[in-house]
């Protein structure tokens, strides 16, 4: 049996983002996938089964490589707003700087291969976050609420504003980012 390369499955990974973004889920075929990647056809199956574990795979590295940028200098012992400040500007520096994940994770998200994510590996990621929250609603800090809905509040508008698409004359400067943190934070503190 063949080892798996780590390398060839960040290719894969990789060339399955730039296919998605261009062409969509059903056009980016195995073939099209390798041949972007540098490989044959048949080495992908030496790493997954089928084209949707591929997709499911990509998102899911993704998402782990998201968590652990926006969570770089975490510390719990911090007050909850300069943690979720400090989440809040390394989610924007990690947005601007991976639009093209931003992209495949939005796509994916609303598409049928969502429904094959395993959600509890992804929430492990970001669980951190959901602690500080939660922290934050037994101190009367935060509202108590759905953590969904302090995640919208907190985390969409960063997809939306770095997104140029969307918000062509926003600048990705530290006051117009300090100034939506502001925004975000009054919605959802106490």
């Amino acid at each position: 049996m063949r080892t798996k390369d780590d390398k060839k499955i960040a290719a894969l990974h990789e060339a399955t983002v730039k296919l998605v973004n261009e062409i969509g889920f059903a056009s980016s075929s195995v073939s099209k996938i390798a041949k972007e990647a540098g490989v044959s056809p048949a080495t992908i199956y030496v790493y997954y089964e089928k084209k949707e574990e591929l997709l499911v795979s990509t998102y899911v590295e993704i998402k782990k490589d998201m968590s652990s940028k926006i969570m770089d200098g975490f510390d719990e012992s911090l007050p909850i707003r300069d943690i979720l400040r400090l989440v809040w500007f390394n989610m924007f520096k990690f947005a601007s700087d991976n639009s093209d994940y931003i992209k495949y994770i939005d796509q994916f998200s609303n598409s049928p291969y969502s429904q094959l994510v395993n959600k509890e590996e992804l929430d492990k990621f970001f669980q951190p976050i959901v602690n500080v929250w939660i922290t934050g609603i037994e101190q009367k800090i935060i509202k108590n609420v759905n953590p969904e809905i302090l995640g919208a509040f907190m985390y969409q508008p960063i997809i939306f504003l770095s997104n140029k698409n969307h918000c062509k004359n926003f600048e990705l400067t530290d006051e117009n980012i300090e100034t939506a943190f502001t925004l975000a934070w009054d919605a959802i503190k106490l």
